[in-house]
């Protein structure tokens, strides 16, 4: 027994020995790990589709009223007419020879440029909400599109002149009262030009070439936005009424006064 322990202990320094020979010494340095920083994924911007804008705002003008010839009184009235002096109100506007009136042929005019505008994304503002009433007055009517925040006003009118005058021309104020003059000018030669690419044969009883600059209608004197009168025809003129009494006319007409109005919009 005593001789079993003697062994065991000769052997145990070894075993220590073989143990610890590796103490005390480095440990041995892990892999070698590349450590550039990997890039972020880049995130790409899709290109977006920007949000549309307001619609355009357009004034509409039917000339005169339904109810005008009933309230003679409020028709007649003084209102300003832009340039220090008055105007009457309103009028009863004229009509054909046959009995077709002004007030009726603008309101359906209005309605045909209305309904084209609006669905080429415009919006249509009109002075008057109907045919049966009366006024408004024209420098009520010249101040709506600035209330409306419209980036243009045309007014709609037909001519009661002598029988022998014919074809349509386009009024602008001239001089401009609120700073409107080449705008306004732009709108009525644009809106003179499309009717006569339409057909139509300029006035040659007023104004020059289908233009006519005017300081006595109260309704452009007002107006705070650019602004032009078309008057469309002749009412006393046998060929003017006839097409202006027949839809197809006031068709074609509608057409080319909205054509106008859109190629002004998008100047």
């Amino acid at each position: 027994m005593r001789a079993l322990i003697r062994s065991a202990t000769a052997v145990l320094p070894a075993v220590v020995a073989l143990v610890c020979a590796g103490c005390g010494a480095a440990a041995p340095a892990p892999p070698s790990v590349d450590a550039t920083p990997v890039p972020a994924a880049t995130t790409r911007s899709l290109p977006t589709t920007p949000a549309p804008g307001p619609a355009p705002v357009v004034l509409l003008d039917p000339g005169h009223n339904g109810g005008n010839a009933a309230d003679p009184a409020a028709v007649n009235r003084p209102v300003p007419d832009g340039r220090g002096g008055t105007k009457p109100c309103n009028t009863t506007g004229t009509s054909t020879n046959a009995g077709y009136a002004e007030h009726t042929f603008t309101w359906d005019l209005a309605g045909r440029v209305r309904s084209r505008l609006e669905a080429a994304g415009v919006r249509v503002v009109l002075t008057r909400p109907d045919d049966d009433g009366v006024g408004p007055c024209v420098d009520a009517r010249g101040a709506a599109g600035g209330r409306a925040g419209a980036a243009l006003a045309v007014s709609l009118h037909a001519d009661g002149a002598a029988a022998s005058a014919r074809g349509f021309h386009v009024a602008y104020a001239e001089p401009a009262v609120h700073g409107t003059g080449p705008a306004s000018l732009r709108l009525a030669t644009g809106l003179r030009d499309a009717l006569r690419s339409a057909g139509f044969a300029p006035a040659g009883y007023i104004g020059r070439d289908g233009l006519d600059g005017r300081e006595d209608l109260a309704g452009l004197n007002t107006s705070t936005v650019p602004t032009a009168l078309v008057e469309a025809g002749n009412m006393r003129n046998a060929g003017d009424a006839a097409v202006l009494t027949d839809p197809a006319g006031r068709d074609r007409i509608a057409a080319a006064v909205a054509a106008a109005v859109l190629a002004e919009l998008r100047r």
